[in-house]
């Protein structure tokens, strides 16, 4: 089972900025997907953004602009950039791979938008 290790998180102002990381063990190549969801407060968990490595990328259409999802293939590392943050933002957020074999789930780390 692939192992993800997800960092980054924190308490950041309201229009701040963090980028979250998410390590993950094993050999992953375009057969794979790796996704970030977040999960509110007394909220359902919702999809974020999903990156093929090597492939495209595709928004929550509403985190258009505001976040980036990005894969470093030498780090065997999927980021995910936000911007202009604000409270509706926070929550926990969780790293997902899929592939032959294996769906996993990151720990989740958490970011709080507040001042």
């Amino acid at each position: 089972q692939v192992q993800l290790v997800e960092s980054g998180g924190g308490l950041v102002q309201p229009g701040g900025s963090l980028r979250l990381s998410c390590a993950a063990s094993g050999n992953i190549t375009s057969r794979y997907g790796l996704g970030w969801y977040r999960q509110a407060p007394r909220k359902q968990r919702e999809w974020v953004a999903t990156i093929r490595p090597g492939g495209n990328v595709h928004y929550k259409e509403s985190l258009k602009g505001q976040f980036t999802c990005s894969w470093d293939s030498a780090k065997n590392t999927v980021f995910l950039q936000m911007n202009s943050l604000t409270p509706e933002d926070t929550g926990v957020y969780y790293c997902r791979l899929w592939g032959p074999g294996t769906d996993s789930w990151g720990q989740g780390t958490q970011v709080t938008v507040s001042s």
